[in-house]
Order: C-alpha cells, then structure tokens, then sequence
C-alpha cells in the first residue's frame, strides 16, 4: 500500500471516530426528544439531565483539535560541531536513502533508535525532523550494525511514515481520551453509590441490625456502556492501523537491507533484544544499586559500565542472540516479532557486506566518557544526581550490600520474633536449635498446601531450603556486623561474600577456605540432628548480639 494510500486510509479511520461521535449525539438527541414528548414531570427531566451529562465527554473528545506532540525522551543534543563522525555517518546513509536528514539528533539512554517529524496539516506537510540514538545502543552495537538501524529509521521518512503518524496519533488519542472521560465518570458515580449504601449500613448496625452488602453493579453503568461502544472502535482502529504500521517495519527492514546490507541490518535485529535484556538487567544490578544507601557510581559509569558488563558476558549474550521473540510485545505492537523479521531478511540474496565491519559504533562519538558524563546530567533526576559518588564499582557494592543484608527481614525473623516474643538475633536462633525447637518454630513459616500437611522428614525436606537460605542471611549479617565480611565484585558473575576473619583449623571443610566452613556450617544447624557448635565456633561471640 502506497503513502497515498495509507494516509487515505488514516483519515478515514479518524473521520470515523468524528462519525461515531455525531451519531451518538444524534441517539441522545432523538431520545431527548422523544422523552419530553412522551414523558413529563421529573422522570422526563431525570432522563434528559443523564443524556447531557453523556454527551459531554463525547463533545469535549471531539474538540481535542490540536495533535498530541510528545517531547520525545529525556537526553542530549549533539550538534555537528560536537559529534562530526557520527554526524557525517547520518547525513552520508539520509543521502544513500534519498531522504532528508534529521535537523537534530538526540542521544538518550535507552536501547533504541527512533526518527520523528513534526508534520503539519495532518501529515500533508513535512515538518522539523528528530533521529533518537540510544548510547546503549551505540555501546553494543558495531558500526555497520549501527548503518543498518539508520538505514531502516531513514526507510519510515522514505515510505512517509513519520507524516503519516500524526493522522494515526490523533486518533489513538481522541478516542482514548473519550473513553477516560466515561470511566472517570462512571467510577465517581461507583464511589458515590458506595458511600451512601456505606452510611446507610452503618445507621442499620447503629440500631441493632444487620447490615447490607454493598453492591455497586448498577452505578456508572450508563457511562460503561458509552466507553465500550468507542472500546470497539478504538480496537478497529488499532487493528486497521496496526496491518499498516508493521507493513512499515518489513518495507523499512528491505530499505535497511539496500543501503546497508542484509546482514548488518539482520545481525542488528538478533543483537538488540539482547542488548534490551542485558540493559535492563545492568540497571537493576549494577548502576542502581547504590541507591538505596543514596550512593551512585564513579562519574560517567552510571551508564558507561553496561560495555564492560558486554564484555564480561559474551557467552551469555550468544545464548540470548539465539532466542529471537517470536510474538509480538503486545496484540497492538506496530513492530513485528523478531524472528519474523529477521527470516525474511536472512531470505534476500546474499550482497556479501559484512554484519560487523567498522569496529564499535561508540568509537564514532569524538569523546564517549563525556558524552555518558552528560547523559547522566540529562537523564536522571535531580534529586538522585545530589547522592555522593562511589570512587570504585567495589566501594559502591561493599555499601550497598553492607547495609542490604543488616536491613534485611526474611521469613525466618518475623517467624523467630513471633515464636520466642523477643527480637529476630541470631543468638536467639540458635538458642531455639539447641533446645530442639527449629522444626516447631519452622512450622510458622509460609508454606504451602502441600508442605503444611507433610509430616516427619518429609516436612523437613520441605521447609529447609527456606531456612538454609535465611540463617545463612542471619550469618552474613552477624560477620558483616563485626567487619568480618566483605564481597568480591564481578562483571561476569553476581557478587560472592568473602569472609575475611580467619577460621580456625578444627572446624568442618577447614581446608576449603572461610566460605566451605560456613556453608557446612550452616548445614550442620539444620541437619535433622542438627548442631549448632560450627556456627559458635566460626563467630565465638555469635551468643551475643553484635554492638
């Protein structure tokens, strides 16, 4: 389907939504006037007042004139002047598309590339254009592979796409906003119709009798009715919009495969998901950790340290790489599954063009320790940018950890605290295995069906696991306490306690270093004879609270 083509179809779908909306209008008129025909007094007026408060929300989606313009993601712009190369690159592939090039390029912190234009006239007039580049993106990516995702953000300017998605945008929106406006409505009416049976029940205990059930089925249902009714249409539209922008996604990939080659733009697909996943698991892991001591990383490395962690795990990246999505997000998603992608790429003609020439695409920023310096400064919140910076990755994980094993409350403290009255210490645990009460206190655990009703051994089985892995949190925290504990920083692994007191030569698995003695340890506690004197001998003072 051609640009013409598409942008027809766009109108149309959003002249629809404006046609649905008259002939709402027009029911509600024509029921307006059959009521004051038919119906007099305050049954007549009731009706008509409920019809005028429906046509509201249908009136004020309908005069949502101006387009929604989002400010696109949080991050830096780059001029010619600060980023020649990279600059040079996207003005050399908009030339090969034969496309304008983007008037600003953003750098932002995701995983992910994106071109927008601000079209006018409902798309029939080209506008400023933006191109988003992830500096993620850049760090996992070779330079080739980098030409091949601008090749195919270049392929929706080509193919009018970024024009086009102000007509499909506007739509999406006006019925949205609709549909919020009769869910507001029908949840304030839910909220009213509880209060008052609530202040009805509440006179009825008052006086001795048994109050009613709440029951707000009925209210808002009016207003219900009207949201499903443009749910409908809004589902129609996302389907008929949705057939037009994956066709986009598969001509944009044939575009990419043109100018850049096929299996650059293919080996780009296979690495992004993995580089998403990878991404979202270095957040959660390493940059973030600090947080909750209100500690960030060295300047630059919030984001910078996601290519050492690339590095450190190639193996595991060559597994995800391998496992390309094979469905959609979401059933709304405008880009097709992956491996879908990819299959009809890799099926071209070979135009044997290398996937990974050109070495890392974060070479072709002029200075990229600036550029993730900056980042940080435009992505991240103000509030967090105040924290202090840890001077190494092994400082930020020795603070973090040293204070997320002392604050830690795991099933076994709330059940121990529970069970003697007195506060969770490991003192106090294992003064309760030495008088041969673990399993008694263990039957205070969450369990499940099954573990709850076991009995004997097989209780035991099912509930040590749980308990091994809280008392080993218990010990941890009794060394670290006592400045016996420290941690072993990793790229390629996650972090691994290290205890740094010595252990003395009699204890179980000596031989094998202060970590094989506490894990014997810890076993030895919850054996089915179970002994405590490991434990006792590896921490003499265990028996009193630590400070």
């Amino acid at each position: 389907m051609g640009a013409t083509l598409r942008a027809l179809r766009a109108l149309v779908l959003l002249c629809g939504f404006y046609l649905l909306s008259l002939l709402l209008l027009a029911a509600l008129a024509g029921a307006d006037a059959a009521v004051v025909t038919w119906v007099h007094g305050a049954a007549g007026i009731k009706i008509v007042a409920v019809s005028v408060l429906l046509a509201v929300p249908v009136v004020r989606g309908m005069f949502m004139l101006r387009t929604p313009r989002g400010d696109g993601p949080p991050g830096i712009d780059v001029t010619e002047a600060d980023e020649p190369r990279l600059w040079a690159l996207v003005r050399e592939l908009a030339a090969a598309t034969g496309t304008r090039a983007p008037d600003r390029i953003v750098l932002t912190a995701d995983v992910n590339a994106a071109v927008s234009e601000d079209a006018r006239l409902l798309g029939l007039r080209a506008g400023p254009r933006r191109l988003y580049l992830g500096v993620p993106l850049l760090t996992g990516l070779t330079e080739a592979q980098l030409r091949g995702v601008l090749a195919h953000e270049y392929g929706h300017y080509t193919g009018g796409d970024t024009r086009l998605s102000a007509l499909v945008v506007r739509g999406r929106a006006q019925i949205a906003r609709v549909i919020e406006h009769f869910h507001e409505k029908a949840a304030g009416k839910v909220a009213a119709e509880r209060g008052r049976q609530e202040k009805a029940a509440a006179k009825r205990v008052a006086k001795g009798k048994d109050a009613k059930e709440v029951d707000t089925t009925g209210a808002g249902v009016t207003y219900r009715m009207m949201a499903s009714v443009y749910k409908l249409y809004g589902n129609l539209y996302l389907r008929a919009s949705l057939s037009t922008a994956r066709a986009q996604e598969y001509a944009a990939d044939r575009a990419a495969a043109r100018i850049a080659g096929r299996d650059a733009i293919a080996s780009a697909l296979r690495e992004i998901p993995a580089l998403s996943a990878s991404h979202g698991f270095y957040l959660d892991s390493y940059a973030t950790l600090g947080l909750p001591v209100r500690l960030l990383p060295p300047r630059g490395q919030f984001f910078g340290g996601f290519a050492r962690l690339l590095a450190a795990r190639e193996e595991e990246l060559a597994g995800l790489r391998a496992e390309l999505p094979t469905t959609p997000a979401s059933p709304y998603d405008s880009h097709p599954p992956i491996a879908e992608r990819v299959r009809r790429l890799e099926a071209l003609p070979a135009d044997g063009r290398a996937a990974r020439a050109g070495g890392p695409a974060l070479a072709l920023l002029t200075d990229a320790e600036r550029t993730l310096a900056a980042l940080e400064d435009a992505v991240l919140s103000d509030e967090i940018l105040r924290h202090p910076r840890a001077a190494t990755w092994q400082e930020l994980l020795d603070a973090a950890m040293a204070e997320g094993i002392s604050t830690t409350h795991t099933p076994l403290h709330r059940a121990l605290a529970e069970y003697t009255g007195q506060p969770a210490t490991l003192s106090a645990l294992l003064d309760v295995v030495d008088d041969g009460r673990l399993w008694r206190l263990a039957e205070r655990l969450p369990l499940s069906e099954q573990a709850a009703a076991a009995k004997g051994r097989a209780f035991r089985e099912f509930v040590r696991p749980r308990l091994r892995s809280s008392l080993r949190t218990m010990v941890l925290a009794e060394f670290s306490a006592r400045s016996l504990l420290s941690w072993e920083f990793s790229w390629s692994h996650a972090a691994a306690a290290r205890l740094t007191g010595q252990v003395p030569h009699d204890t179980p698995d000596g031989d094998g270093g202060p970590e094989a003695a506490l894990e014997a340890a810890v076993d030895a506690a919850l054996a089915d004879h179970p002994d405590t004197a490991p434990l006792r001998t590896l921490l003499p003072s265990a028996a009193t609270p630590a400070g």
